[in-house]
């Protein structure tokens, strides 16, 4: 597993166009941010697609990333939330749906990358835990489903700008929960 300052190394080391620190990156990285655009647009060929982007853009703009007391994977995380979300808005047709279209490759994730996966996913459902069940719900709609913020206001029937904080102030608990 990569540390957080390896990984900030390697962002650091792509600045000055270091192809090996790319390749590390993307070793170190790309099974999350696949899920992450994945679990947004829901096509695996959109996904792919959106995650070739996510790298093009790291290559672009690492000088983009400070390391300012966050995460990088947070910083990663919401590159590729942000271009998945920008190609769902762009979609002018409904999109095929996953399950009709065949698997040709094997795509299934390691048994070490499943027993990573599983254990980041339960830190992260007992940090959502704790959160107010309104405000996680709001969290998960936001960050895992894709939805836009004003949706999400309309939803919970909270200003715009309430929502934006209630989001601001949960990423704040979980980011402390998650480094206990």
């Amino acid at each position: 597993m990569t540390t957080r300052a390896e990984i900030e190394d390697l962002i650091a080391r792509i600045k000055l166009r270091d192809r090996d620190a790319f390749s590390a990156l993307y070793s170190a990285t790309s099974a999350k941010l696949f899920g992450v655009c994945l679990r947004v647009l829901k096509n695996r060929a959109e996904a792919e697609e959106a995650l070739q982007d996510v790298y093009v853009r790291i290559w672009k703009r690492a000088d983009a990333y400070s390391a300012n007391g966050y995460s990088p994977m947070t910083w990663l995380i919401t590159l590729a939330r942000n271009i998945a979300i920008d190609r769902l808005r762009a979609r002018k047709a409904p999109a095929e749906d996953i399950d009709s279209v065949p698997d040709l490759a094997a795509s299934t994730p390691t048994p070490e990358a499943e027993a990573v996966a599983a254990s980041d996913r339960r830190r992260i459902d007992a940090c959502l835990d704790e959160l107010d069940p309104e405000r996680a719900d709001a969290v998960r709609g936001a960050y895992l489903d894709g939805e836009s913020y004003r949706d999400l206001a309309a939803r919970h029937d909270v200003p715009l700008n309430t929502m934006r904080t209630w989001l601001r102030r949960s990423l704040l608990r979980l980011r402390d929960c998650l480094s206990r």
